[in-house]
């Protein structure tokens, strides 16, 4: 495989409080919460801890009986199938044990006349984030300059930092609240969003989204986030932007290849980030919470005022790969660590290759793949998570295609030239 270009950046990934070790929210927290907070008061980044702020955000009464999983999982799935003259696409989305969804995607076979755009957004501490990704992100590449200059890469790239600059001012407060579908009705808080704007009438007229960044709101941003995976395909060019451990993969001639690498806080060059932006690692997580290093949305993690966006504790910033399709390449896929949990990436490619010849669409082969990965209870916790798959399969080149009807023609026309003739003949 040819990969034509890798950059990477300073990535970083949060969860909320009270967390599995997947960085989800734990079944029983690790101590009781402290002194209930009003919701009306605004706090500095820190914001009595990440559990506390999970109680808030959550409008809870109590943590230590909130569970993170259901009696009896989810099974039911949202799938898709589509296809132009150069790709064919499935993908399936399962709630699984979790209590919630928090996953959302985007599949997009015509992002313009010759870009398709696919994207895997794995949301914690919420949904709301995951959500705005998936409705906004390919829409912020498509008008980027770097897009309309053939530079696929440096869009997706500014794309993510866009995300949060975007949720941070009062359009993006409402956006985040019209996405989000757990109000305290009490406080009029929205899940994974703990600081409000004063709601003035300064920006009345003004909806335009860089208008309302910076000083024009007390809104700092969602305290949720999600991890983020997309793929962007143009004639031959694959543009893949990661940040988190969700994955994108791609069989080449029946091997597995990895087109991302999840952010984790073992990495060195992650965890001297998170060190020199003043956070810590404690037992695999960062600042005690979060077991990822990149993502977008938590933005308690991104308050250091004289840090650039990319080197703060957590970042959005993506790692960005170029790679140069070939006619080897069967199909690409990406996905959330809810699958990846469950199985290898070579795992993975396999059981696609085992299955996508029996089923009827590429749609339920991702469906067969999660019922693989579901696991018959929630002991242990893997495949206990949510799960989400979008399969893109590439067809082969028209030029090929149209080979291949010329050679059937040819030998059918001369299979039909010595019938004539030995009927000419005579026995």
């Amino acid at each position: 495989m040819r990969v034509i270009s890798s950059r990477t950046h300073h990535q970083l990934h949060h969860s909320p409080p009270l967390r599995d070790r997947k960085g989800r929210r734990a079944e029983s927290p690790i101590h009781p919460p402290s002194l209930e907070i009003p919701i009306s008061q605004k706090t500095s980044a820190t914001f009595a801890g990440p559990r506390t702020r999970n109680f808030l955000a959550l409008g809870e009464t109590s943590l230590i009986n909130m569970g993170i999983y259901l009696s009896t999982p989810k099974t039911d799935k949202f799938s898709e199938d589509g296809e132009n003259n150069k790709l064919k696409f499935g993908l399936s989305s399962m709630q699984g044990w979790r209590a919630s969804m928090e996953d959302a995607h985007s599949a997009l076979l015509n992002l313009d006349n010759e870009t398709s755009f696919f994207g895997v957004f794995d949301g914690h501490g919420g949904r709301v984030v995951a959500k705005f990704c998936a409705k906004y992100l390919h829409s912020q590449v498509l008008r980027s300059e770097a897009y309309s200059a053939g530079d696929l890469g440096t869009a997706v790239h500014r794309a993510f930092f866009r995300m949060d600059e975007m949720m941070r001012g009062q359009r993006g407060w409402r956006e985040l609240s019209a996405l989000g579908d757990k109000i305290n009705k009490i406080g009029g808080m929205i899940e994974g969003l703990i600081w409000s704007p004063r709601g003035s009438d300064s920006n009345k007229g003004h909806d335009d989204w860089s208008f309302e960044e910076g000083p024009h709101s007390d809104f700092a941003g969602p305290t949720c986030g999600c991890t983020a995976c997309v793929a962007l395909i143009r004639n031959n060019q694959l543009v893949v932007a990661n940040a988190g451990d969700s994955r994108c993969v791609i069989s080449r001639a029946g091997q597995a290849y990895n087109l991302s690498r999840d952010h984790k806080p073992e990495l060195e060059a992650e965890r001297e980030r998170i060190l020199k932006a003043g956070g810590f690692i404690h037992m695999g997580r960062i600042n005690g919470s979060l077991n990822l290093t990149r993502a977008i949305g938590d933005m308690e993690f991104k308050q250091n005022k004289f840090l650039p966006p990319e080197k703060q504790i957590v970042t959005a910033n993506p790692d960005i790969n170029v790679v140069e399709l070939c006619d080897d390449d069967d199909f690409l896929v990406l996905a959330c660590d809810g699958i990846w949990d469950c199985m290898s990436s070579q795992q993975l490619v396999d059981f696609i290759h085992e299955h996508i010849q029996k089923e009827s669409s590429l749609s339920a082969v991702c469906e067969r793949v999660l019922d693989r990965c579901l696991a018959p209870s929630t002991i242990g916790g893997e495949g206990c998570d949510n799960m989400t798959m979008v399969l893109v399969q590439f067809k082969k080149p028209i030029t090929q295609n149209k080979k291949a009807d010329v050679g059937e023609q040819s030998a059918k026309g001369v299979e039909e030239a010595e019938i004539n003739a030995a009927e000419e003949n005579g026995p």
